[in-house]
């Protein structure tokens, strides 16, 4: 006989309670010796607790049970029959939180776009979890279907390169450049600002580049092996020897809504407004910055970059005409 079968103090008892609960609850029915085993404790000792619970339960405001479904309860027939343990009111504890049905369509969404990255979202996990957050909804969340974006063609073929193992080869258009053929060994996939790029070694260049995924056509998979999937990719914001040193103007105040723009930025403030110089890999990625401030931010520089904020700007304002 074990240490543990010997007279039960109080503290030992509240603990074995917090988990007797949830394993009775977990196992539908049990007999008293099988749960006595299980708990390292004598028969007698398991049904004394087992006879306890119709005490607790859940207070109501003043204090006090107020109504039967508030308390524990067995099935005594049973118990005192058959030596068997049968909980026939767990209370609050099947009463588990759940999502509510905009939630778990919020959660749905962002889990749709994940499982959209090459690499990571194409296995099981991401499915398992989707299936459980449509079960797991205080109600059936709203149909939710991510619009596919004229880069999804590319991702999948990223993905399937990454699985084949083989480099991609596609035509490359740069800004105010022409297009180019790229044969690229793909490495990651990141979404920034809403836009999507690839990161990999490139042939041409010899080099890990980054690829802004809207520039990228005619994408296809090569019989080339991969050999530098695993060399180290350049940090996001890390100079590179093709950025662009741009400029712009914003009031001081707004600093903070400007976030991972200003973090290798030089900001220079006078007054009430700042100037910051930074470094961008292509003259199109300030257009959202721009226009998602309402006219409080002001490209500067280079002049490529403020044409591409002022088309996009006009763009949008063609969309209310």
């Amino acid at each position: 006989m074990s240490a543990r079968r010997q007279p039960l103090v109080a503290t030992d008892r509240a603990a074995l309670m917090l988990q007797l609960v949830p394993y009775l609850i977990s196992k539908g029915e049990v007999s008293i010796a099988e749960a006595a085993d299980e708990f390292d404790v004598t028969p007698q000792q398991m049904r004394a607790m087992v006879e306890k619970l119709p005490m607790i339960g859940l207070p109501g405001d003043s204090g006090y049970w107020q109504m039967p479904n508030d308390l524990f309860d067995i099935d005594w027939d049973l118990l005192d029959e058959q030596d068997l343990i049968v909980i026939t009111n767990a209370v609050g504890l099947e009463r588990a939180p759940k999502l509510t049905a905009r939630e778990a369509a919020a959660l749905l969404t962002g889990l749709q776009l994940a499982r959209s990255i090459p690499g990571v979202g194409d296995s099981e996990l991401f499915a398992g979890l989707l299936r459980k957050l449509s079960r797991g909804a205080s109600s059936a969340p709203a149909e939710v279907i991510v619009a596919p974006a004229p880069v999804d063609a590319v991702r999948d073929a990223v993905a399937r390169a990454v699985r084949q193992g083989v480099a991609v080869s596609f035509t490359y258009k740069a800004p105010d450049a022409p297009p180019t053929t790229r044969t690229v060994d793909p490495v990651k996939v990141h979404i920034a600002d809403g836009q999507w790029y690839l990161q990999g070694w490139c042939h041409l260049r010899e080099a890990m580049r980054t690829f802004h995924l809207d520039r990228v056509s005619d994408i296809e998979l090569t019989d080339i092996p991969i050999s530098h999937g695993h060399d180290p990719v350049p940090d996001w914001f890390e100079e590179g020897k093709g950025d662009i040193v741009a400029r712009v103007r914003f009031p001081a105040s707004v600093a903070p809504l400007l976030g991972d723009y200003l973090d290798r930025a030089r900001v220079e403030t006078d007054g009430e407004w700042s100037v910051a110089t930074m470094r961008i890999a292509d003259e199109q990625s300030l257009k959202r910055l721009a226009a998602r401030r309402g006219g409080a931010v002001e490209v500067l520089e280079p002049e490529g970059a403020r044409a591409a904020a002022r088309s996009w700007a006009e763009a949008g304002l063609a969309q209310y005409h």
